[in-house]
């Protein structure tokens, strides 16, 4: 068990919580939310020990190992990948190594070989004779191919080393386990592998993210940051999302109708007591959601930017038609031979581990690159707006404030229209006046998303428009992409989005030619899959 007791942390006398009680117990999962800057990796930090708390103590059991997953993603490059994912229990690595010093020894004497006994004793204690077995099912289980298995670290790409260390923060069961956004950049199916582990996992989980569904799928309880406190709930973020909008109401309506919203939100709780979508956590979740009271209910202070796109005008019969398109990319064939049609008002997600092909792919399509074989037309009717992975263009070096980089893109230059539009995106006040060199990396995406919205396209493509955005950021985005009526072609690495928005799936594969192209939804893709042999 994890106890925290009265902490609290401050920065240059500015307090970002406060007065923090806590205790996070074994078979539960606790997603932690806040906005951004809230202090969500800080309180991870405090509770791993890698930050002192300015007030209180954070304890855990002395038999307890606790597990966090690690951050600098070049910290392991001198190693081997078997060997980092066993890091992830250092004592036994590290008893895994004296005994291949001891052994390796040319004088091997009497003492060695009972200092030998012993490791050897504590070798099987901590199940060391399966570690490389454990290690190499998490590394599969995750995508990570066993070829890969015994590469060295400096060797893998971004993606590649953010599995590994996963697995590694998941390796020998660890009493308690910390992962600071474990699901970006992972793909959709390594994320859906790493929800069916936690599901099933006895220890004590805490996780902070910003994909809702991961959220929904593990977490048994919800830890809020808000007001400048840390406060505990019973329920996964859904719960704690559609409550909360709930408790704003009643406290807005707080003389009007209030014992009838009193009897919404009793009756919200029983619907989602009864719900059983996972039947392997259906019993637990019962017990937890029966236990709440209309007290433990959350009052958020969030914020949410409004996001909707608008059509100047229908798109007609002919979307999209690509033919035989192919590129290569620094020696690597990322796109081979992709042909497929878009038809009216289709959504359709792009997934698979081949993000660079998907890139290339929105790059083409958009005019910015050029294909090395094939083509591609637009039907004359559509109008097409871009969101594009990698936004720095658009910010590095601009001189303009926020109010004049939006006006570049706008019909209506008047600075009451403008101001409006910021202000739905949450730029208020002297907020306008920001240099849009200096935006968070959020804030970018929200002005890209406003730069999209005034285009009016009939024909929308975001290229991992998810990344950087705040948990409040992406429902919003979601419910607005949910709302349009045009076409869109989107990839993301947020589960929900893909499985709400989406009635095509599009996936590229590396390394083979074509793509796998299925109508229907990402749940029913994943099971045509499984079905036809291809997963």
């Amino acid at each position: 068990m994890l106890s925290v007791n009265d902490v609290g942390v401050s920065f240059g006398g500015s307090q970002l919580f406060s007065h923090v009680d806590l205790q996070f117990t074994p078979g539960n999962c606790y997603g932690i939310i806040g906005a951004n800057g809230a202090g969500k990796s800080t309180l991870l930090r405090v509770l791993c020990g890698s930050l002192e708390p300015s007030s209180g103590t954070v304890s855990m059991d002395k038999n307890d190992r606790m597990s966090v997953l690690e951050q600098d993603h070049f910290k392991y490059d001198a190693y081997p990948v078997l060997d980092t994912v066993i890091m992830g229990n250092r004592r036994l690595y590290d008893i895994m190594k004296e005994k291949e010093a001891l052994y390796a020894k040319e004088d091997f004497s009497e003492a060695d070989g009972e200092k030998a006994a012993e490791l050897e004793g504590e070798f099987a204690e901590l199940n060391g004779w399966e570690a490389e077995s454990e290690a190499a099912q998490l590394l599969n289980g995750l995508g990570l191919s066993t070829p890969l298995h015994d590469a060295q670290m400096s060797s893998l790409d971004g993606r590649q080393k953010v599995k590994v260390l996963l697995a590694q923060a998941l390796f020998g069961n660890p009493s308690i386990v910390l992962l600071d956004e474990p699901t970006n950049f992972l793909d959709l199916e390594a994320t859906a592998w790493l929800e069916e582990f936690l599901i099933d996992y006895p220890g004590t989980v805490l996780v902070v993210s910003h994909d809702r569904h991961f959220l929904n799928a593990v977490c048994t309880h919800t830890v809020d940051i808000d007001y400048n406190k840390v406060r505990l709930y019973m329920g996964n973020y859904d719960f704690w999302y559609e409550s909360s909008k709930m408790m704003q109401q009643l406290i807005r309506n707080q003389n009007k109708k209030k014992e009838e919203k009193i009897r919404d939100l009793q009756a919200f709780i029983q619907r989602f007591s009864a719900n059983k979508s996972k039947s392997k956590q259906a019993t637990s979740r019962k017990k937890i959601l029966d236990s709440i009271t209309l007290e433990e209910l959350p009052a958020s202070s969030r914020r949410y930017p409004f996001v909707g796109f608008e059509m100047d005008r229908e798109a007609g019969k002919d979307i999209l038609f690509v033919e035989g398109l192919s590129k290569t990319i620094d020696g690597v064939k990322v796109l081979d031979n992709v042909s497929f049609i878009v038809n009216k008002g289709e959504k359709i997600a792009l997934v698979g581990d081949n993000e660079a092909g998907q890139t290339a792919l929105f790059q083409i399509l958009t005019g910015e690159d050029e294909p090395d074989a094939g083509s591609f037309k637009w039907g004359v009717s559509t109008s097409r707006s871009y969101f594009p992975k990698d936004n720095a263009a658009f910010f590095d070096n601009c001189e303009l404030d926020l109010l004049n980089w939006l006006r570049q893109y706008a019909k209506d230059t008047t600075e009451t229209y403008l101001r409006g539009f910021l202000g739905r995106m949450l730029f208020s006040g002297d907020d306008v006046f920001k240099p849009a060199k200096v935006l968070s990396g959020g804030e970018k995406v929200r002005c890209m998303l406003s730069r999209m919205m005034m285009a009016q396209s009939n024909v929308l493509l975001l290229d991992q428009p998810t990344n950087h955005l705040d948990l409040e950021s992406i429902t919003a985005l979601n419910d607005g992409l949910a709302a349009f009526g045009g076409n869109i072609l989107f990839s993301t690495h947020d589960y929900e989005m893909t499985a709400t928005l989406a009635d095509r799936i599009i996936e590229l594969r590396a390394g083979k030619p074509g793509c796998l192209d299925y109508t229907g939804d990402y749940e029913g893709f994943l099971a045509w899959k499984k079905e036809h042999g291809e997963a």
